[in-house]
């Protein structure tokens, strides 16, 4: 059975534009915008993968009438415009050379190499013009058990970029149930003395989202106890953090920094 995005997602005319301007090259909404919109969460950003090369993309969006701004072309990503609204658009890509913290890469005409090289199997999910949803590492039997993966082997996963370990925690709390997978947990308590070479900014912002989840504590404590949370706060513990979540901000109700 295809399984299909919901029209409101599909249907909105900006995003309608731009792949009609590529089309009919492959380009396909991806990540988060699918994973969201599968569990009925809001979309916020709508991010595009195809096999065209960025200046081929900024050629076919101008002979359209859309705006293109080469936010990233280094890397494979320019921004179009259309409805007043942004869309990146990054070219397929494979990684050839990581070192934990960045990854030198080259285009792609193949969705399953981009699809390796992303984090997680919940966003490495894909979808066209019609919202069919299009699943090359089994994302969605994961996003249906509400489970956090690694995309193929978790330790090559975190060895390629450290921050991944912060994310997987991140997610886990955002959108994962019950326990987590243990590969994955093994993988970022062997890995965590890599979150050294990431800057303290990163992992900063990395746990300010991971904190203003609806429910930090339990992806907290599992940072306490894999060792991940003593590099990235020494000193630092989940009954701490739990306690800083539990603080009402003054003059209101309800949840505090977190």
């Amino acid at each position: 059975m295809t399984v299909r995005l919901p029209e409101t997602v599909t249907a909105h005319p900006g995003l309608q534009q731009v792949l009609a301007a590529l089309a009919p090259h492959p380009a396909l909404i991806v990540g988060g915008a699918v994973r969201n919109a599968l569990l009925g969460e809001p979309v916020e950003d709508v991010d595009i993968a195809t096999a065209l090369r960025p200046q081929r993309v900024m050629e076919l969006a101008a002979a359209a009438g859309l705006k293109v701004v080469p936010t990233g072309i280094e890397h494979g990503t320019v921004t179009v415009v259309a409805e007043g609204e942004g869309f990146e658009v990054t070219t397929f890509r494979r990684d050839v050379e990581t070192d934990g913290r960045r990854a030198v890469v080259e285009f792609s005409d193949r969705l399953e190499e981009d699809a390796a090289r992303r984090d997680f199997t919940i966003n490495a999910l894909y979808a066209g013009a019609d919202g069919a949803v299009i699943d090359p590492v089994g994302g969605l039997d994961d996003l249906a058990a509400r489970l956090l993966r690694f995309v193929g082997d978790p330790d090559q996963r975190i060895a390629e970029d450290y921050l991944r370990i912060l994310r997987f925690f991140r997610f886990h709390a955002r959108y994962g149930r019950g326990a987590p997978d243990d590969a994955a947990l093994a993988a970022c308590a062997a890995g965590a003395e890599g979150l050294a070479r990431i800057s303290r900014e990163r992992i900063g912002a990395e746990m300010r989202k991971l904190l203003s989840a609806d429910d930090p504590v339990e992806a907290v404590r599992l940072m306490e106890t894999t060792g991940v949370l003593a590099q990235v706060l020494p000193g630092g513990s989940a009954d701490g953090l739990a306690a800083l979540c539990a603080v009402a901000p003054e003059g209101g109700a309800g949840p505090g920094p977190c």
